[in-house]
């Protein structure tokens, strides 16, 4: 059977990952600055990612850091520097936020397109060509974009105490695309992800990458959080999965009320890889096309972005 598009693109994420190291010095002009107030702003995926950066970057001194869905960018803020993620270079929601902040705020983004209309929209582009993707699901080029930022982050001596160089991460996500994924995961008919702090962020994609692709029933919470309700949903034939350690006990308890427990020990970000080729191997196993999600197109450009 001829692999996916989707799943050819997940498997070439440890080397694109270790492209995008190599290549930091030349988006020095689209990065944060140390100490500088910053907002990061995304739609969908990039958004998830967003979030993940603002938290690794608040957590390691590097400075303040906000992230929002472009559709909800709080314009009465005062930020020294506006960072977009946008693969496509053409949502309409980020292109209309730069727009109106044209000549007030500092703009820079991370795109996998420098020939679209963001080029025009923010003052520096960090450019990811060789990240971009065909497919319609968001897989390398999100990774690599927050492989970029925390890498940016580690050059500045402000990694977050116990978060690994992107070069582990990379050595990880290779064991993440050997890893068979357990029969007991693969039919499982409910699936919630779990992070803390920068992880949650990760925790979120894996949600939408499962309902994306596979068209699954999928949350994701804070882990904390998880214990004040949603772990009411958790039973035989039904998933956490958590990116990171977990609160003392709560793998007990997750086991206690029949839950299949996922917690690899792999670094979060090739985790994430994990759960990409889970999202494949579901959808397939359910007769869906990963490459033709339904309902989705590559890129979102929309008549009243609302903004």
């Amino acid at each position: 059977m001829t692999p996916s598009r989707t799943t050819v693109e997940i498997a070439t994420q440890p080397e694109v990952w270790r492209k995008a190291v190599r290549t930091l010095p030349r988006h020095a002009d689209a990065l944060p600055r140390r100490g500088e107030r910053v907002a990061v702003i995304g739609c969908g995926t990039s958004w998830f990612m967003a979030q993940a950066y603002a938290d690794l970057r608040e957590a390691g001194g590097h400075g303040e850091t906000d992230a929002f869905a472009a559709s909800r960018f709080p314009f009465d803020r005062r930020y020294d520097r506006v960072i977009a993620l946008t693969r496509s270079g053409t949502t309409s929601e980020v292109l209309a936020v730069l727009a109106r902040l044209s000549g007030t705020v500092a703009t820079g983004a991370v795109t996998a397109d420098p020939a679209t209309p963001v080029k025009e929209s923010a003052d520096a582009l960090a450019v990811l060509d060789f990240a971009d993707e065909e497919s319609v699901v968001q897989t390398r080029f999100a990774t690599t974009a927050l492989a970029l930022l925390r890498a940016h982050l580690e050059a500045e001596g402000a990694l977050p105490e116990g978060v690994a160089t992107v070069a582990r991460a990379a050595e990880d996500a290779e064991l993440a695309l050997a890893r068979p994924l357990e029969q007991a995961v693969r039919e499982a008919e409910q699936f919630t992800f779990l992070g803390t702090g920068w992880t949650y962020g990760l925790a979120q994609e894996a949600g939408l990458k499962m309902r994306e692709a596979a068209g699954a029933w999928t949350e994701a919470y804070p882990a904390m959080e998880y214990r004040h309700g949603p772990i009411s949903i958790t039973g035989p034939g039904r998933v956490a999965w958590s990116f990171g350690p977990l609160p003392g006990g709560l793998a007990e308890e997750i086991r206690a009320v029949g839950g299949t427990l996922v917690a690899g020990g792999l670094d979060p970000l090739a985790e994430l890889v994990l759960a990409q080729r889970l999202a494949v191997a579901v959808a397939e196993a359910r007769g869906l096309d990963p490459d033709r999600p339904r309902n989705l197109t590559r890129s979102v450009v929309l008549a009243d972005t609302g903004v």
